[in-house]
C-alpha cells in the first residue's frame, strides 16, 4: 500500500468532545452516525465531517481545490461492458477492484480489497481508457471522491459508481471478517450484504450506456453491509 493511501485509510484519531461522541475533524462538532466525509487532496486523508463542514467543500474549487466533499451519488451497471481478457490485462488477481482518478498524480489508480487492506495494482492505462470508452455512462466519476467498483461474477461483470468512502467500507469488511485462505462464510455474507446494499440505493444505468433506466429510492446514508476472492 502506498504512503498516500495509508494516510487516506489510517488517519490519526481525533479526540472526541466531552461526552465521548466522535467529533468533526474540522470543527469538532459532534458527528451523527451517518456523517459524511471530505478528502484532503494533497495528503489523501479522508476526514469525517459534520454536514455544515462538508457543504463548505461541495462547490468546485472550494479551498482552492485542497479539500473535496465526498458526494452521495450511487449508480449501478449490472452489465458492465468488459471482457475477461480486459480483466487479465488490468492485472487484477481477485474478483473485485475499484478505480479512481488521483488528481495529485494525474492518473487513474486501481486497488482491490485484501485481508491486509487495500492493495494497489498496476493499471495499464490504454486498457482502462478502452473500458471507459465502452461504458460512457460511468466515465464521469469525479476525481479523488468517486470510484468505479467492478465486481467479476460467473455471468459477467457489474460495476457501481460510488463515493470513495464506500470502497473503504468494503476494504474494512474484508479486513475484519476474512479468515483463512477462502475468507469463510462470515466474510462472504458481509461482502454479499455490502453489494446488496449498494444495489438497493443505486440508480440503474442502462446496458447501452445512455443514462439511467430508472431511479431507485436512495436509502439513508448508512454503510452498505456485507466461492471466490473479493
Amino acid at each position: 500500500m502506498t504512503i498516500g493511501l495509508r494516510r487516506f485509510r489510517e488517519r490519526l484519531p481525533v479526540a472526541p468532545p466531552q461526552g465521548g461522541t466522535p467529533g468533526c475533524e474540522m470543527c469538532s462538532e459532534p458527528l451523527a452516525e451517518d456523517h459524511g466525509h471530505v478528502v484532503d487532496v494533497e495528503t489523501r486523508a479522508l476526514l469525517c465531517t459534520c454536514r455544515a463542514c462538508r457543504m463548505l467543500f461541495m462547490p468546485e474549487g472550494a479551498a482552492q481545490g485542497r479539500y473535496r466533499a465526498v458526494p452521495d451519488r450511487y449508480l449501478h451497471a449490472p452489465s458492465f461492458r468488459m471482457s475477461a481478457a480486459d480483466w487479465e490485462e488490468l492485472q487484477i488477481p481477485v474478483r473485485t477492484a475499484f478505480f479512481f482518478r488521483n488528481s495529485a498524480i494525474g492518473r487513474t489508480v486501481a486497488f482491490y480489497p485484501s485481508p491486509a487492506g487495500a492493495t494497489e495494482s498496476l493499471l495499464p492505462m490504454e486498457t482502462w481508457e478502452r473500458i471507459l470508452a465502452a461504458n460512457p455512462a460511468l466515465a464521469d466519476a469525479e476525481p479523488d471522491v468517486e470510484a468505479l467498483l467492478v465486481d467479476r461474477r460467473e455471468d459477467g461483470f457489474s460495476c457501481h459508481l460510488v463515493p470513495i468512502d464506500a470502497c473503504y467500507r468494503l476494504v474494512g469488511l474484508v479486513r475484519l471478517h476474512w479468515k483463512g485462505f477462502d475468507g469463510g462464510r462470515v466474510a462472504w455474507d458481509a461482502i454479499d450484504g455490502f453489494f446488496a446494499g449498494l444495489r438497493e440505493r443505486s440508480r440503474l444505468v442502462s446496458d447501452t450506456g445512455g443514462g439511467d433506466e430508472r431511479e431507485r429510492r436512495p436509502g439513508p446514508r448508512t454503510d452498505p453491509g456485507g466461492d471466490d476472492d473479493p
